[in-house]
């Protein structure tokens, strides 16, 4: 009896540390397999555009990676809401920045795009095409530039 409970404790501490292990493995899908919320991100920001590569990352809270035709990235959280757009060297679509950051742009940087926008626990971070990263924090107020 008692070495019955042991075997048993060993294999649930076995199948256990096999979950563990493999939760941080990024397993390629296809884009039928994201979040219904990710895919018509997709569809409404980018319709031209068409998914050509698509990760899951994590097991228990998973994110997804996302790569369109023409190159840009797009991160989701687990439930498929858009976390960082990476354009490389076209401009994120006015849609996805906040009307405070884009006002400020507009005042302080007008002959630059916004290529980047990742929301970050205080705020966004941007990259522009000068190369500039700029964070604001969640109200759109402008805490720090680096170049």
């Amino acid at each position: 009896m008692k070495q019955t409970k042991i075997f048993l404790m060993a294999l649930i501490c076995m199948m256990m540390q096999a979950i563990v292990c493999n939760a941080d493995d990024d397993v390629v899908i296809s884009a039928s397999q994201l979040p219904a919320t990710a895919r018509v991100f997709v569809q409404k920001t980018f319709p031209a555009k068409r998914i050509i590569f698509a990760q899951k990352d994590g097991f228990f809270r998973p994110t997804y990676d996302v790569r369109l035709d023409n190159g840009i990235e797009i991160d989701f959280d687990h439930s498929g809401v858009w976390d960082k757009v990476d354009c490389k060297y076209s401009a994120v679509p006015a849609s996805l920045i906040p009307a405070s950051i884009a006002n400020y742009l507009r005042a302080n940087f007008p002959d630059a795009v916004v290529t980047k926008i990742d929301k970050e626990r205080y705020g966004y971070e941007i990259e522009l095409s000068n190369d500039l990263e700029l964070k604001f924090n969640k109200k759109g107020m402008l805490i720090a530039i680096d170049d």
